[in-house]
């Protein structure tokens, strides 16, 4: 890392869900290896058999290559509560079935995002179908909770789709690949999509970023400046944390104090 970017913490993603700094709440990767499926059922071929030896409604062990987490039959997360923050969903491969209390459904996946601000409240389901019978179906998502401001705790809930060719992806050295889910990378033409009107990041003194940043072996990448209203003066003097995880290769994350 490059400038007066300072390494607060350094710590192992041993544990689920993984360290995050206010106003995030929750971080989590899934990746699961999943099977082929089952047209009928859209869960694991081979049915029972296949779920032989699951704690089916609470399947989360990391020792086998794919999980049913809460699902009995098609893996996912059936219908749970949300109220006060919002969800980030990255799906990088493979599909999520959503559905919930206001009606709301939609299937999205392989490169999309799902942005959902939850505010006032509402329940949601989110299952992974397994609909390719011929092949595995990988699924590879990320997860983080973003508080909502004060004001806007009680927000009435929303989504905002980021489909995966509307969704800015960068290249802004040699080797080095950033998919922008929120915020800026380096100046104001590199931008994420707007995020909703209702969110923490949607205020830009509060210089929200989120971002998958892929790099080659022997790449170094450095954060990018602060931007908000004025980068050169006050934003010059404030202080972000940013919390960089290494998910594939080291299992461990850095928290950084970044200026400007």
């Amino acid at each position: 890392m490059a400038g007066n970017k300072v390494v607060i913490k350094r710590f192992l993603l041993d544990t689920v869900p993984w360290f995050t700094i206010d106003p995030f709440l929750f971080c989590v990767h899934h990746l699961d290896q999943y099977p082929e499926g089952d047209p009928r059922t859209l869960g694991p071929k081979g049915g029972s058999a296949a779920l032989a030896g699951r704690h089916l409604g609470s399947d989360f062990d990391d020792a086998n290559k794919w999980k049913m987490y809460h699902g009995r039959r098609i893996p996912g997360f059936p219908a749970h509560p949300h109220r006060g923050f919002e969800t980030i969903t990255v799906v990088l491969q493979g599909l999520v079935d959503h559905f919930d209390s206001s009606g709301a459904t939609g299937r999205y996946g392989e490169g999309d995002t799902q942005w959902m601000t939850a505010g006032s409240g509402l329940q949601h389901s989110e299952m992974f179908p397994l609909t390719k019978s011929d092949a595995p179906n990988t699924l590879d998502l990320f997860q983080i909770w973003l508080n909502l401001p004060k004001k806007n705790k009680m927000a009435k809930p929303s989504y905002k789709m980021f489909w995966g060719p509307q969704t800015p992806v960068i290249t802004p050295s040699e080797g080095i690949s950033v998919r922008l889910i929120a915020g800026a990378w380096g100046d104001a033409f590199h931008r994420a999509i707007d995020p909703p009107a209702d969110s923490w990041a949607a205020d830009p003194e509060n210089d929200v970023l989120v971002a998958i940043m892929t790099l080659e072996n022997g790449s170094v990448a450095a954060l990018p400046p602060l931007m908000g209203s004025g980068s050169s003066g006050e934003a010059a003097a404030r202080k972000v944390s940013r919390c960089i995880y290494h998910v594939d290769g080291a299992a461990s994350a850095e928290l950084y104090s970044a200026g400007s």
